[in-house]
């Protein structure tokens, strides 16, 4: 398997973690953006996404709604297959793992993630699918093993 991280094909996406590597991680004043890579489930590729955070305790609250899509985001199964990934938060690169939210957790955590990302209640009422929330919680910086 290849070491090299594929970013993402969208052209938004590929757009925003250029800028997330030109502004050193602070690509949209005010919004938490992180990186966040995976392993692809099929190719077994390292894959590349930039995402809006919130935190809870020691996790960064990611939320897979692939813009209100009727499917999952590719990056929500990849780690759902290989839970073990890197975050991108600023300059500093963790290894972390991953695992979505129970339903108590998603409902603690909904008006958090709706508050910093309002979007995201128009994205969970054009879907009748659940919009998962997932849980990264960093095990170690990547570069101190």
């Amino acid at each position: 398997m290849s070491d090299t991280v594929h970013d993402s094909p969208a052209p938004w996406v590929a757009d925003h973690i250029r800028r997330f590597e030109e502004t050193g991680g602070r690509p949209r004043p005010g919004v938490a953006d992180l990186l966040l890579t995976t392993r692809g489930r099929r190719s077994g590729l390292l894959r590349r996404t930039a995402l809006a955070y919130v935190r809870s305790g020691e996790a960064y609250v990611l939320t897979a709604s692939n813009a209100g899509a009727d499917r999952h985001p590719a990056w929500y199964l990849n780690l759902l297959a290989d839970p073990d990934v890197t975050l991108h938060v600023g300059t500093d690169t963790l290894r972390a793992t991953a695992r979505p939210a129970t339903a108590e957790e998603a409902a603690r955590l909904w008006p958090a993630v709706v508050a910093s990302m309002p979007s995201y209640a128009a994205y969970r009422s054009a879907t009748t699918r659940e919009i998962p929330l997932v849980l990264v919680t960093p095990t170690k910086h990547a570069d101190h093993p």
